[in-house]
C-alpha cells in the first residue's frame, strides 16, 4: 500500500556529516507531516525533527543548529542533513510520514530504520 524507504545511514567520524533520505511510495493522495525519529541503545525513541507540508520545521534541542530537515513534495521525499555529528547522535533513525491515501483519512507510516554510527 504505502512504503517508506530510507537511505544514507552509515559510519562517520565525530564532526562529520551525513544526509538521510526517505521516499514514500504507493497509493498516496497527499502527505501531511513528515519527520525523523531516533532510538539509541537503552533509550526510548525520540523525535529528532519534523516538517509540515508547508515547510515549517521543528527540532529537538539536542540537534538544533546542526541538523536540517527538508522535503520535496513532488518526490514524496524527506531529508535530514546532519552536520557536526557527535557520538551521542549514534542511533537507529526512523522516518515517519502522515499519509492520506485515496478515499481514506491520514495514517502514520514508518520506515524500516537506518543505522547512524558516529565514532572515531
Amino acid at each position: 500500500q504505502v512504503q517508506l524507504v530510507e537511505s544514507g545511514g552509515g559510519l562517520v567520524q565525530p564532526g562529520g556529516s551525513l544526509r538521510l533520505s526517505c521516499a514514500a511510495s504507493g497509493s498516496i493522495f497527499s502527505i501531511y507531516g513528515m519527520g525523523w525519529y531516533r532510538q539509541a541503545p537503552g533509550k526510548q525513541r525520540e523525535l529528532v525533527a519534523d516538517i509540515t507540508s508547508g515547510g515549517s520545521a521543528s527540532y529537538a534541542d539536542s540537534v538544533k543548529g546542526r541538523f536540517t530537515i527538508s522535503r520535496d513534495n513532488a518526490k514524496n521525499t524527506v531529508y535530514l542533513q546532519m552536520n557536526s555529528l557527535k557520538p551521542e547522535d549514534t542511533a537507529v533513525y526512523y522516518c515517519n510520514a502522515e499519509v492520506e491515501i485515496p478515499r481514506a483519512p491520514p495514517v502514520d507510516y514508518w520506515g524500516q530504520g537506518t543505522q547512524v554510527t558516529v565514532s572515531s
